[in-house]
């Protein structure tokens, strides 16, 4: 079975400005320089897990079954962070003047998290363990 995700893409529109948004509210530090398609972010080292921004199409997105429109994204995705970064992060938030919704009380797993959009309508997490 898979220990961890080893990365996550997310097809955007405006790639400017979502690696911006990633950067500067999330606080995701850019692993390589952006090209005119991809920004990549390290999350973690070991495991090796990673965020990228794509704009264009994927890898076999030509098989899909669905309309081109809908083969991929909005999604939902979390990060685990400290309550001292989820409230670093909340401040971020605010001053970008994104909405934030929570904290939500995770009692099934003794946490609590925020939640916000980015600007491709991904719903994006930060979750902290409870003390």
């Amino acid at each position: 079975m898979p220990s961890a995700i080893s990365e996550l893409v997310l097809k955007v529109k405006d790639l400017r400005a979502a690696t911006e948004f990633y950067r500067e509210v999330v606080g995701l530090e850019l692993e390589r320089p952006t090209t005119g398609e991809w920004a990549w972010f390290k999350l973690s080292a070991s495991p090796l897990q990673r965020l990228a921004l794509h704009k264009g199409s994927l890898l076999f997105e030509e098989h899909s079954e669905r309309p081109p429109e809908l083969r991929f994204g909005p999604t939902h995705f979390a990060f685990q962070v400290t309550a001292e970064e989820s409230r670093a992060a909340r401040q971020r938030l605010e001053r970008a003047k994104i909405e934030v919704y929570g904290p939500v009380a995770l009692d099934w797993m003794n946490a609590d998290s925020i939640y916000f959009y980015d600007p491709d309508d991904n719903l994006v997490e930060f979750w902290c363990a409870r003390e």
